[in-house]
């Protein structure tokens, strides 16, 4: 991506006239020598395949290592129930971010957004809200440039890999992705997309990267649901007119520091955090044996 700052892709976006998401495809089609219509077509096999990911799921399916599989159905039957402190999208919302984290351990296909142990916070906040608003597939996919270039920004800024900055660089960075691109589908200006990106990423500083038996199951699905939730709450501040003390930049380079902070033990090496606890100890012992 030829951007190294957000400033830079809103300050092209106000200069051109241009919506953020067509910033981002014009750099994608600069970088990669793609035709409009073959960038706008594998984008949408992305969106095709976490709508199949979502639809594929199984809750008999259990991961190898058992920890893992039928939560996403104990969600989808809570939706159900009327006793509930939340509403049908938010609920939806959990239930889809537990179904594509699950999907993974399992081995199905799943889109790595940005990566694997992440991968159910994005689809988890876009496809509840095709299903539930029913925007044009387009606009969908548009979000999806909002979420891509949010992203690259995080990549070269900071990381969004656990190992190199622990959580925060995974579910933090999907979170504030999530974040930027529900913003613009519910009409968010470009000042207000990326208020709730920093927003979202400013909650999930210093996250750390503590797997269980070193396997992306146990906490990372459910941390798939706070980052999922976190970038709606994030979204509903920015368009209610919260504004961001600290730049968008700002945070994301706050965030690469945090990460170099952050020690090796709890950088994905399962040293220690979660993984170290007597329980987490017990179930490693078992997978190992």
């Amino acid at each position: 991506m030829s951007f190294s700052k957000i400033s830079q892709i809103i300050a092209l976006s106000e200069k051109e006239h241009l919506p953020l998401w067509q910033i981002i495809l014009e750099d994608d089609l600069k970088e990669n020598n793609y035709t409009k219509e073959f960038s706008l077509s594998k984008m949408e096999k992305m969106l095709d395949a976490m709508i199949q990911a979502d639809k594929e799921y199984s809750p008999e399916l259990r991961s190898h290592s058992g920890l893992s599989g039928g939560d996403g159905a104990k969600l989808e039957t809570f939706r159900k129930q009327e006793n509930r402190l939340i509403g049908t999208f938010l609920t939806l919302v959990m239930e889809k971010a537990v179904k594509m984290g699950e999907s993974n351990a399992c081995m199905k296909r799943i889109v790595a957004a940005p990566t694997a142990g992440s991968c159910g916070v994005i689809p988890a906040v876009l496809l509840s809200y095709y299903e539930y608003k029913k925007p044009p597939k387009e606009k969908i996919i548009q979000a999806l440039y909002i979420a891509a270039g949010i992203g690259q920004i995080i990549a070269n800024t900071a990381s969004i890999s656990g190992a190199e900055g622990g959580c925060q660089a995974e579910i933090g960075s999907a979170s504030s992705m999530a974040a930027a691109a529900l913003t613009f589908l519910e009409n968010g200006t470009n000042e207000q997309i990326v208020t709730a990106s920093a927003l979202a990423m400013k909650n999930m500083l210093g996250l750390t990267c503590d797997p269980v038996a070193g396997l992306v199951e146990v906490p990372c699905i459910k941390r798939n649901v706070s980052g999922a939730v976190n970038a709606i709450t994030s979204c509903q501040m920015a368009i209610a007119g919260i504004k961001s003390a600290i730049p968008a930049d700002e945070v994301f380079e706050s965030m690469e520091r945090i990460g170099n902070l952050i020690p090796p033990c709890l950088k994905e090496t399962s040293q220690d955090g979660l993984a170290t606890t007597p329980t987490a100890q017990i179930i490693t012992a078992k997978i190992l044996n």
